[in-house]
């Protein structure tokens, strides 16, 4: 007999929440103990280092000055400075442009045993108006260790159900959710259904189940885009009608408006890309496929329907028992020679995006370009998100949102020395440095050295 059926059940119950609330405490305490950082007061010029502008090509001992959070200067080094401005020398390192991650669920997702910190699955399968902007977690531990990766902005989208809700664009740094908010709307998700039956030993679904239950679904996300398309019409035409805000989340997605924002589909094989693209074309939606692990089996018709995507990680094996072994680190370069957009985000759950770069380096191994695995980190996603005015390049009136480091991005020993979130100085330290720093300090005071 197990020691909790001989407790009483009213002890039972009173150990069983004193254990949940001992969890959740736990649980709150686990959060960023970094400071934020405050406004920039002085104009900062960083010099001597390889500048990476993106938009451009890189420059050779160049210099980059930012005031006010906006850079107002890139290109080689200048001596005509600003009054009082504050030199930092990058001799031999690397300025870029912060790193983007495509998609993950940080701020969303902290510890996948504990209920209380997972946030990125709303209650039912339709719910557009679901806002990540306005659950994400700005305490986060996976920030800082995010931060330290020179990855400072993220396409943060829910995952459950078939429409989970609206991507936001997160700059990683700040006191609040909307601190934090560079665009909280970016556009809508969708999970698209498999295409194809699954014969495995576990599926209980017939063949003929599954197509059905298929149709329904694609049936389901047609249906809202239908009615989305309905409501504004008729809201358009009265003022009066009742808000829905179900729709009117959607209202940003149709055709025709000045600013019309993506639809992110999640689809990884061919047949799912092939119907979320023709049904994006029939409907006249901006398609972004997310997660493309046969993109390149299809690139003439994302081609020609102008369809970028948003790798979801290669560091994968291949997906089919007959496909190269490189089938999946080779896709950037395919999709690169193909002239489709792309960017790159880690795929994992939760958000620890920090290995990101590595993923590019991988490709990079396997035939892709230098130059466009730099592009894939940066400015591509930024475009992809519809942030590209503000971050993803180094260009004058944009945000000084940038770091230097000391390596390639992608090399495993590369380190960033420094960073900032519009002209903000962030602290890059994190939960693991002050682990390494706290027993570093213990066999000093032991006296152990390294030799030993």
């Amino acid at each position: 007999m197990a020691v909790t059926d001989m407790i009483p059940n009213m002890i039972r119950g009173t150990l069983r929440g004193a254990i949940a609330m001992a969890t959740i405490t736990g649980t709150a305490r686990a959060q960023d103990l970094t400071v934020t950082a405050p406004e920039q007061t002085e104009a900062i010029a960083i010099l001597g280092g390889t500048v990476h502008p993106i938009a451009g090509e890189p420059i050779e001992d160049g210099m980059v000055i930012f005031e006010n959070g906006v850079i107002t200067y890139v290109g080689p080094i200048r001596t005509n400075l600003p009054m009082g401005t504050r030199q930092i020398d990058a001799m031999g390192k690397h300025v870029m442009p912060g790193m983007i991650s495509g998609t993950t669920a940080l701020g969303l997702s902290e510890i996948q045993a504990l209920k209380q910190t997972e946030d990125y699955d709303e209650t039912g399968a339709i719910t557009p108006e679901a806002l990540p902007a306005v659950a994400f977690n700005p305490d986060s531990t996976l920030m800082p260790v995010t931060r330290s990766a020179g990855i400072l902005v993220a396409g943060v989208m829910p995952r459950g159900g078939r429409v989970p809700g609206r991507a936001s664009v997160m700059q990683l740094e700040g006191w609040t959710n909307h601190d934090l908010a560079l665009l909280p709307d970016a556009g809508v998700v969708v999970n698209w259904p498999n295409m194809r039956p699954v014969t495995a030993w576990w599926m209980e679904m017939s063949a003929g189940e599954q197509k059905k239950r298929r149709n329904e679904q694609l049936a389901q996300i047609d249906g809202l885009w239908a009615q989305a398309e309905a409501y504004v019409a008729e809201r358009d035409a009265d003022s009066a009608r009742a808000v829905d805000v179900r729709l009117e989340a959607l209202r940003p997605t149709l055709e025709g408006n000045s600013d019309q924002r993506p639809v992110f589909v999640r689809a990884q094989d061919i047949d799912q890309i092939t119907s979320a693209v023709r049904w994006g074309a029939e409907r006249g939606l901006d398609i972004v496929i997310v997660g493309g692990r046969d993109a390149p089996m299809v690139s003439d018709l994302l081609k020609a329907h102008d369809v970028d995507v948003m790798l979801t990680g290669i560091n994968t094996f291949p997906k089919r028992a007959d496909a190269p072994y490189d089938a999946v680190y080779t896709v950037p370069a395919k999709l690169e020679a193909a002239g489709i957009r792309w960017c790159l985000s880690n795929g994992d759950d939760p958000g620890h995006e920090r290995s990101m770069p590595h993923h590019a380096g991988k490709a990079i191994a396997f035939g892709l370009d230098r130059a466009a695995a730099w592009r894939g980190l940066t400015l591509s996603a930024a475009e992809i998100l519809g942030v590209d005015e503000r971050v993803g390049s180094l260009e004058v009136g944009k945000d000084a949102t940038l770091s230097v480091i000391d390596g390639e991005p992608w090399e495993v020993t590369s380190r960033v020395e420094a960073a900032f979130i519009g002209g903000r100085e962030i602290d890059l330290s994190n939960k693991q440095s002050k682990l390494a720093d706290k027993y570093r300090e213990k066999y000093r005071q032991l006296g152990v050295t390294r030799e030993d």
